[in-house]
């Protein structure tokens, strides 16, 4: 990731659709050379936002900049300095690839267009069927069309809406795959996707929202605040008196026997492993390995909406 300061900001972004509130007072900063997630259910709000933030639907409150445009203000410059896959690509079937491309490249002015498209769809696999009409060609080859259309001007930011949603697991990974490329470029990106595992991989940040703005950090950073970090002991053999002694450490929030190995939820584990390490050899336990359990983005993403349903239950 690429630090030279926010490319997005928004402060108390609002969309209501007559009663129904949306996006509520969102507020975020995404850096440039970031790989930002939208996490949620369906009704979230990731397709209004990205759809704000494209300059596509006007919020109802709130205020936002992209690439340095304010939205509202410079929308017709925020259009040309981001890209959007939409979760539905909407390609001229009756084109070929190469005609696609060259159409939206001439919308959009873009400079040496024959360079660009030979550029991408190169990138993407696809120059070898660029004659070939898009009607023709499977979802996995469209989404890819649509991913370079949506690169062919070299835009600031780019916003991928599902852009694996419905794919195989074939097609999705390319998909994924050229994903991480872009990141590796430096490239911006606002990636709306319900596989987690996805976002956990690809994400330099997510923020998870329902309406609302949920939590925001680095995957990592959200699987501590929730769980801590959990250290596996496996032993030979384990017994309830071990775990009880780890337990008494101020430094170990709890420790429980599981089968023959104790899990410990450990404050700075790098710091402290030796000592417990120690103490559970001198106790005359045989180690066989330590190792720290990963909980799933997953299991992050279902305690945090899990709260938020608790919460609004309070409030009604």
């Amino acid at each position: 990731m690429i630090n030279n300061g926010p490319i997005i900001v928004t402060k108390k972004l609002t969309r209501a659709f007559g009663q129904i509130m949306a996006v509520n007072q969102l507020s975020v900063e995404v850096e440039k050379g970031e790989v930002f997630g939208l996490l949620g259910p369906n009704g979230a709000g990731k397709t209004t936002t990205v759809r704000m933030l494209a300059a596509l639907l006007t919020p109802t409150s709130g205020q936002a900049w992209v690439a340095g445009n304010q939205l509202g203000v410079n929308d017709r410059a925020i259009r040309g300095k981001i890209g959007l896959l939409p979760e539905a690509p909407g390609l001229y079937a009756a084109l070929t690839a190469e005609q696609n491309l060259a159409f939206y490249g001439e919308m959009y002015g873009v400079a040496d267009r024959e360079k660009q498209i030979q550029r991408y769809l190169e990138l993407l696999g696809l120059w070898n069927r660029r004659f070939e009409p898009v009607g023709t060609f499977s979802k996995g080859m469209r989404q890819k069309l649509a991913i370079a259309r949506a690169l062919l001007h070299e835009p600031e930011v780019l916003f991928l809406d599902e852009p694996t949603s419905g794919l195989d697991p074939r097609a999705a990974r390319l998909v994924r795959d050229f994903i991480a490329e872009l990141r590796g470029e430096g490239r911006t990106i606002i990636l709306t996707t319900h596989n987690l595992e996805e976002a956990d991989r690809l994400c330099d940040r997510v923020a998870v929202i329902s309406g609302h703005l949920l939590a925001l950090d680095t995957p990592g950073g959200l699987r501590r605040k929730l769980f801590g970090r959990q250290i596996v002991f496996h032993l030979v053999s384990a017994w309830q008196a071990l775990a009880d002694e780890l337990e008494g450490f101020e430094f170990v929030s709890e420790a429980k026997i599981v089968g023959n190995k104790i899990l410990a939820a450990v404050e700075d584990p790098e710091k402290h492993n030796p000592r417990l390490v120690q103490i559970l050899m001198d106790r005359g336990a045989e180690i066989q390995f330590v190792g720290e359990l990963r909980r799933r983005l997953e299991d992050v993403y279902m305690e945090l909406l899990k709260a938020a349903e608790g919460n609004r239950h309070e409030q009604d």
